[in-house]
């Protein structure tokens, strides 16, 4: 292990991935191999710091600062950083340093920026041949909308799911945050392993061409089915669904409290009515989907009767000892207190130099033999220049020195 560097164990820890971005789509690849071993080295600038670190809330306190962003914490837990300034010669040449000893490179950069600085696949696999790039722009690197910038909340729209999002009478509803941009990450790790996989056996880079529109688009599957299969159109309809009825979140005692319920067959109905033991329940309206969808208002009003003066954990256990599809509508302390999240360490906390202690989402999913972990917090700007180019890259004390006073380190 390097002097000054930490320990990293777990099923990738032979892996040198070296990152180049910011925000979501493309840190957050290097932070689930970070997670499981891999080393990751990130590049960044003070120049051009990650968005994530500048203009994307909250922060520790209240109190905006580099070093106190959340969004930045939760998205490079376990990674290495150091400065660059890659519009330096000295600096570039730091980089394709770091390029030459990597398995991976991860970047998100607008198409052709990697280019533009001598750091795209094309000039590093020369140099590198088993190097596998990873490019994960908002639409791909080719095609007539490839350089057109945006973010999460513009994906989220060509995506589809504004349009649907919300109810039929209002205007549509933006989803909260970069979706999209996490739907492109599950992607992008998985594109990264199976290159891996492909150098393993042939021994020749790839470059993977990510296009984070597209990976929007596959989960709009089912509107798009219907689409194909016959000219319908989905539209807003809130909470309603073309199978389940009723279908919706109901409120119960307390501020802000809510409930699911979903009934979806007619068996199920009966079991939701034996429960409830209404009268309204009963009445034969009801008694049919189609019934109760003809009826839905009505329904929905007479659910929100019976749930309203009861504790949203009591309905949520009722529903479920009758089988009936049922969950509590968590807010953020939910989450966080969750025994089932809990359980499965979800959150894991660490100690940063800033921020002081605080949680981190771990991996979604569990390696039975190597879990992965949250080893250390995210790092600070340029946390670990020395450790990597003197210990990795092998600068003497004297060259380090110097690059601390150009202008290479900013």
């Amino acid at each position: 292990m390097t002097a000054g560097l930490p320990e990293r164990k777990g099923p990738l820890s032979d892996l040198h991935v070296v990152e180049f971005g910011g925000y979501g789509a493309g840190p957050a690849v290097g932070k689930s191999l970070a997670e499981h071993g891999a080393e990751v080295i990130r590049v960044e600038s003070m120049l051009r710091l990650d968005g994530f670190r500048t203009n994307y809330p909250p922060y520790t306190g209240n109190v905006p600062g580099i070093e106190r962003a959340a969004m930045f914490a939760i998205t490079n837990d376990n990674k290495l950083d150091v400065s660059l300034n890659l519009k330096t010669e000295k600096g570039k040449d730091l980089a394709v340093r770091l390029i030459e000893r990597a398995d991976v490179v991860v970047e998100n950069f607008t198409p052709g920026a990697m280019d533009r600085l001598g750091l795209g696949h094309e000039a590093m696999v020369l140099r590198n041949s088993k190097l596998v790039t990873l490019s994960t722009c908002n639409q791909g690197r080719t095609g007539p909308q490839a350089n057109r910038a945006g973010f999460g909340s513009h994906l989220t729209s060509l995506s589809g799911f504004t349009e649907l999002t919300g109810w039929p009478d209002r205007q549509p509803a933006l989803l909260w945050g970069p979706y999209i941009d996490y739907i492109a990450v599950a992607y992008g790790v998985v594109a990264v392993l199976a290159a891996l996989e492909q150098v393993r056996r042939t021994e020749v880079g790839c470059h993977i061409d990510l296009s984070q529109y597209e990976t929007g688009v596959q989960f709009m599957a089912p509107a798009l089915v219907r689409y194909f299969a016959n000219g319908e159109e989905m539209d807003r309809n809130g909470n309603r669904d073309p199978n389940a009825v009723p279908h919706g979140v109901f409120p119960c005692a307390g501020e802000q409290r809510w409930c699911a319920i979903s009934v979806h067959d007619d068996a199920e109905w009966n079991r939701f009515v034996l429960e409830v033991g209404e009268p309204w329940a009963k009445e034969p309206e009801f008694s049919t989907a189609a019934g109760r969808r003809d009826n839905e208002d009505q329904l929905e009003e007479l659910i929100t009767g019976w749930t309203e003066n009861q504790l949203r954990e009591a309905v949520v256990e009722r529903m479920r000892k009758a089988g009936v599809h049922s969950a509590p509508v968590n807010d953020m302390g939910d989450l966080y207190s969750d025994p089932q999240l809990t359980y499965r360490n979800a959150f894991q906390r660490v100690d940063h130099a800033h921020m002081g202690e605080h949680a981190v989402p771990a991996p979604p999913y569990i390696l039975p033999a190597s879990p992965g972990k949250v080893t250390h917090a995210a790092p600070t700007v340029g946390q670990h220049n020395e450790a990597v180019l003197c210990g990795i890259l092998g600068l003497s004390k004297l060259e380090f020195e110097d690059l601390q006073l150009s202008e290479v380190l900013k």
